[in-house]
């Protein structure tokens, strides 16, 4: 059996703690605070929107009709980044893909949707061919 706990409501009379905030209730004469949010001093803070521009290009020759979605142009990328683009792009679309030679190829048609994540990530995409 388990013991119940005796809890006190405050309808019983039950000791209220008091708020970390009840004491600001009774200051006046604060400063207005701002609704815009700080802006960043230092480089480190700010989003690294300078690592290249990336081509964005879909194939399906000599693939069987299948179509492919290919991001190439890396510059001063290293092999290991690549494939954790390429997995984090998998994952968050649930296909298959692969590095090859330097690119990118993602399964499927999924263009707008490898953009807006090779954004977040710095880079400036672009689409290539058709």
């Amino acid at each position: 059996m388990s013991k119940k706990k005796n809890r006190r409501s405050k309808e019983q009379g039950g000791n209220e703690l008091p708020t970390p905030f009840s004491a600001l209730n009774e200051l006046s004469g604060l400063p207005e605070g701002s609704l815009e949010p700080p802006r960043p001093t230092s480089r480190r803070d700010r989003k690294n929107t300078t690592r290249g521009r990336l081509n964005i290009t879909r194939e399906f020759a000599h693939r069987g009709g299948k179509i492919v979605t290919v991001v190439s142009n890396f510059q001063g990328i290293s092999q290991e980044e690549k494939q954790a683009l390429a997995k984090k792009i998998q994952k968050s679309h649930g296909v298959g893909g692969t590095v090859k030679d330097g690119r990118i190829e993602i399964r499927g048609d999924l263009r707008e949707e490898i953009k807006v994540i090779l954004e977040e990530a710095g880079f400036q995409p672009k689409f290539a061919g058709g």
